[in-house]
């Protein structure tokens, strides 16, 4: 019950690890403690040996989607190493520690739909049900079945069907709170004959030339998605600035319909497209918000810069700090909320308090 690193992995703690270079953004302070856990019986060791310091403990990992204050983390970083995928009747089985591009591209070699729009998303598999990553017309809520966690609150694992996961736009049970620490996931996915699911999103069908709802060989797909995010500087390079940034920063709003009446006489008659909800309400696009609130692309002058490519991405190009990044974010939140009565909310995770 309280086996510690020492008896699972022989020791294996560092200190004052630099915390920036395991973020795609690449800004950050140190960790006060930092552990590589390569099996769940040294993850869940390394987090209760944390626990019996009186420690706090940030599960990392592929750095992704985190903010980092530019004072670190001053207690114990548990990176996610776990390894391993198996498939079986459909069943896509895969450890927290996979690149999650890789997991997609398992799926299209081996000829199964349901993820390959979620193609060059990046960081790690474990991370993607956190987020209910989604892209392109697809979500991991549509193919997520199951998720092993070990569960902080009862010190024991924990399997979450797709209902406990409570999925919503970008949000799970697992976001905001530190209870779970998810191990792995497993995603069903159908065999439709080497053809994808139904293409979703304008631009992707338009590259394959086919009407939105129409199908494509997977392969295809995936090479369509991949130049869609490459167009946008959403796949990293380190050599590409624009590709320094946590993707998205903010969510596309989703509006009450008074909430939205309200948006749209700002609009002057001319509001952007929006989508829909089951619930009544409508979302509409951040960076449409961003743009026409008079932030274009590459917008600013300092360290940190909206991408030349992508008005949703905030860039560090060299040299930045996490403080330079929250101070261009706050700006952008402002000047949105002041010409269209929105407030933006971020996509990333906050680490340590911060102040935008």
């Amino acid at each position: 019950m309280t086996e510690t690193i020492a008896a699972v992995a022989g020791g294996g703690w560092r200190h004052g690890v630099s915390l920036a270079e395991m973020t795609t953004l690449r800004l950050g302070g140190p960790a006060g403690h930092y552990f590589e856990a390569d099996s769940e019986q040294t993850l869940i060791a390394a987090i209760r040996d944390a626990h019996g310091h009186g420690e706090d403990v940030l599960v990392l990992g592929g750095g992704s989607n985190l903010v980092i204050g530019d004072e670190g983390f001053a207690g114990s970083v548990v990176k996610v190493g776990l390894k391993g995928i198996s498939l079986r009747e459909g069943l896509l089985s895969v450890a927290a520690g996979e690149e999650w591009d890789a997991v997609v591209a398992r799926s299209v070699a081996e000829g199964l739909a349901g993820i390959e729009c979620l193609s060059g998303i990046p960081g790690l598999a474990g991370a993607t049900p956190i987020q209910n990553v989604g892209a392109y017309g697809q979500s991991v809520h549509q193919t997520v079945v199951m998720v092993d966690a070990y569960d902080r609150a009862a010190d024991t694992m924990a399997v979450l069907d797709s209902a406990d996961c409570a999925f919503s736009y970008r949000h799970s049970v697992f976001k905001g709170s530190d209870r779970y620490v998810v191990t792995s996931v497993h995603f069903q996915l159908e065999d439709l004959g080497g053809l994808s699911k139904p293409v979703q999103y304008k631009d992707v069908a338009e590259a394959l030339g086919i009407e939105i709802g129409g199908q494509a060989p997977l392969a295809e797909v995936r090479a369509a998605v991949l130049e869609q995010r490459r167009r946008r500087g959403m796949l990293l390079d380190p050599a590409d600035h624009d590709t320094w940034s946590a993707g998205s920063f903010f969510t596309n709003p989703v509006l009450t319909p008074d909430q939205y009446a309200e948006f749209e006489r700002r609009c002057a008659g001319r509001p952007p497209a929006t989508w829909p909800d089951e619930d009544g309400r409508v979302k509409i696009s951040a960076g449409w918000l961003i743009e026409h609130a008079g932030f274009g692309r590459g917008y600013g002058s300092g360290p940190v810069t909206l991408s030349t490519k992508h008005t949703l991405a905030l860039t560090n190009r060299g040299g930045a700090s996490s403080a330079d990044l929250l101070k261009l974010a706050g700006e952008v939140r402002d000047g949105v909320l002041a010409r269209f009565g929105v407030t933006l909310v971020p996509e990333p995770v906050f680490v340590a308090p911060l102040t935008w």
